[in-house]
């Protein structure tokens, strides 16, 4: 796996500690499409027994976060249908969600806003893919935290974590970045002038360019590797 730090608890349960650490490293990325999870190995690594850890990855795959193999469990593969689907919930759940966040965001949260900005500004500047996909996390959670709602908060995350796997390498495409940015850029200034309308528009169009470049470089990526084994079998 992409990310070897050891698992941390954070009180609750055993079952409940491995579940929020996984899912915590699929928000930040930290597994790639090729990773799997055995239940066995971590729970060697844990050195716990392999009952709550297979208990969390069930759960986690219950909520559509993994997917079961005969070798463990992985993220999913998604297609253009599941792409459609996640993009259709998250507009009809993030702009109202981000106009109630304008209205209650206190200052600490303001601050982390800022400082996530910050932070996506310079990846932009120094093409940095990793930063920014990080940065972006981080400016999502800091806004979501102000929503009193923790269904809808909860369900947001989870379906913006859905795509998180195919998400850091479309950030990778400088243009893309920019889009990021600059719709970053425009929810920061509706937050910070507590205007609830401009909040949903622009959570509206953010989800909108996020799909459309979505789709576009994937499309993209998926001829390019057809292409690519065309020409290797070619040549043979």
């Amino acid at each position: 796996m992409s990310d070897e730090r050891p698992f941390r608890g954070s009180g609750g349960s055993l079952r409940a500690q491995i579940y929020e650490d996984i899912r915590d490293r699929i928000h930040r990325g930290a597994f790639g499409a090729s990773d799997r999870l055995v239940d066995v190995e971590i729970a060697g690594n844990l050195g716990v027994s392999r009952m709550p850890v297979r208990e969390a990855l069930l759960q986690l795959t219950h909520e559509g976060y993994l997917v079961g193999t005969t070798r463990g469990f992985m993220l999913p593969t998604l297609t253009p249908t599941d792409v459609a689907n996640i993009f259709e919930v998250r507009r009809c759940l993030e702009p109202r969600a981000a106009a109630h966040a304008a209205r209650t965001l206190d200052a600490a949260g303001m601050e982390r806003l800022a400082e996530a900005l910050k932070d996506a500004e310079e990846a932009v500047e120094t093409a940095d893919a990793e930063l920014l996909f990080q940065a972006n996390v981080r400016f999502r959670r800091s806004w979501l935290e102000a929503v009193d709602n923790d269904r809808l908060a909860s369900a947001i995350a989870r379906f913006a974590d859905h795509v998180q796997v195919v998400r850091l390498g479309t950030l990778t495409h400088q243009p893309t970045q920019a889009i990021v940015l600059a719709g970053m850029r425009k929810l920061y200034d509706a937050f910070t002038s507590r205007d609830s309308m401009a909040a949903f528009d622009h959570m509206t169009t953010f989800i909108q360019h996020a799909e459309e470049r979505f789709v576009t470089l994937t499309r993209a990526l998926e001829t390019a590797s057809d292409e690519g084994r065309r020409s290797q079998g070619q040549s043979q």
